[in-house]
């Protein structure tokens, strides 16, 4: 298996205009245990990923909910996620395999903000293995809908940029994970 990151355009939802994609790829030097830790680390996060404006985790009704904004480039406005995520650690055949789920949700406790675009539509599901070696092989399922006047032709060259570029930024904050 080669380790290039590549990703493939899938399901092109009429309605949205938007594409959802999948991600293959390794990141060299990044056990997968250190890749996952990095990716839940919420705090660490706000220290290497450019594009948080803020991020923290709440528990409403007993469940943990993330609250994430993300900084758009002028003149477009921030986008705000609500999300739960999932963790979990498998075993099979022998193989160690994490796997993180994310997903879109509405809680009454965190209504939206004026000037920022929430997205309600968001998915994603991260696979991670070890690439037999010191790093890991990666899979990654994402899909969000920005809301908002964006042309989704710029939606989705952004989305086939960022989300390769979020995988060079991940297996960076990994070497300089220190917990």
């Amino acid at each position: 298996l080669s380790c290039v990151t590549f990703p493939l355009l899938t399901l092109f939802p009429q309605q949205s205009g938007l594409y959802e994609y999948k991600i293959f790829g390794c990141l060299a030097d990044c056990p997968p245990k250190l890749c996952v830790d990095v990716y839940m680390d919420l705090d660490f996060r706000k220290e290497w990923d450019q594009y948080v404006k803020e991020l923290y985790e709440e528990t409403y009704d007993g469940e943990k909910v993330i609250y994430w904004e993300v900084k758009y480039p002028f003149p477009l406005s921030n986008r705000d996620y609500v999300y739960i995520r999932e963790r979990r650690e498998m075993d099979v055949d022998g193989r160690k395999i994490w796997v993180v789920l994310a997903k879109s949700v509405a809680v009454p406790q965190c209504p939206e903000k004026p000037g920022i675009i929430r997205v309600k539509s968001y998915k994603q599901s991260l696979v991670i293995e070890s690439d037999g070696k010191a790093g890991s092989k990666v899979y990654m399922y994402y899909f969000d809908n920005p809301g908002g006047m964006i042309p989704s032709w710029l939606v989705n060259w952004a989305a086939k940029s960022g989300v390769p570029a979020f995988l060079k930024d991940i297996q960076k904050a990994c070497l300089n994970y220190s917990k």
